[in-house]
């Protein structure tokens, strides 16, 4: 942040015939550590589903889980923005803090404006969502506070969801049943992991976590990468080896 306002300041002094030469522009700015990825295994995945299993908010953590929206994006979905029909929903906002209030802003990117499948888990549990939402709104009668973005995800009488207490719940189930400590975004990471070593192609999972380049998403998640090298390989052999398609197409020739 220093580097950049003494940067900024010594380029207006450049532009001004104050200095002949804007130094700052030489420096090398210091290397930040990129932050050890340790999402949830597939296993420990499962165990948390088990957990939340009849949590108000298991929706929320099953789009996070099963989709890797990041935590603003879920926060923002508004019921137009899902097509319970089609099984899919639209990231067009998501809810941000700002100067006290919870306000819908755009997302990250471009590419963050996104429309993605749910799996079916996750479209099911998002139809049990809609009905148990109704089931409050009437329970809750003259105190639920309508909200004109009708949002998905809301408290219990209608009111936006502050992502820190979201994430404090979230930390708190995950100590309920044993599971290690885990910022919300890993979740985030941990559906794209786990979409990398099912199999499923890189750009289809950029394109799902709305990343504007590929390199990105392959960066991020290069701890899979060992993973994905021994499956691509057994693939190989499946095919070439002596009992493979191949081999049996050449013994009946």
């Amino acid at each position: 942040m220093e580097r950049a306002v003494l940067r900024g300041a010594l380029g207006r002094a450049e532009r001004w015939g104050l200095v002949t030469r804007n130094v700052a522009k030489l420096a090398e700015p210091p290397r930040v550590p990129r932050r050890q990825i340790t999402p949830l295994s597939p296993e420990q995945a499962r165990t948390f589903l088990e957990a939340i299993r009849g949590d108000r908010l298991d929706a929320l953590y099953l789009v996070a889980l099963g989709v890797g929206l990041r935590q603003g994006e879920i926060l923002g979905l508004a019921w137009p923005d899902l097509d319970l029909a089609a099984g899919t929903l639209t990231v067009r906002h998501a809810l941000q803090r700002v100067e006290g209030k919870l306000i819908l802003v755009e997302p990250k990117s471009v590419t963050s404006h996104r429309t993605v499948a749910l799996p079916a888990l996750v479209h099911e549990a998002l139809r049990a969502h809609r009905i148990g939402q109704l089931q409050e709104r009437l329970g809750a009668g003259a105190r639920w506070r309508d909200d004109p973005r009708d949002l998905v995800f809301v408290s219990t009488i209608g009111t936006p969801l502050d992502g820190i207490t979201v994430t404090r719940r979230f930390q708190a189930l995950l100590k309920s049943v044993g599971l290690p400590h885990q910022r919300f975004h890993d979740l985030r990471h941990a559906a794209a992991s786990m979409m990398l070593t099912q199999g499923v192609a890189a750009r289809v999972v950029m394109e799902t976590l709305g990343h504007s380049q590929i390199s990105l998403t392959l960066g991020t998640y290069s701890h899979v990468s060992p993973a994905l090298g021994r499956a691509a390989a057994e693939r190989m052999n499946d095919l070439l080896g002596p009992h493979g398609p191949g081999a049996a197409a050449a013994s009946a020739g």
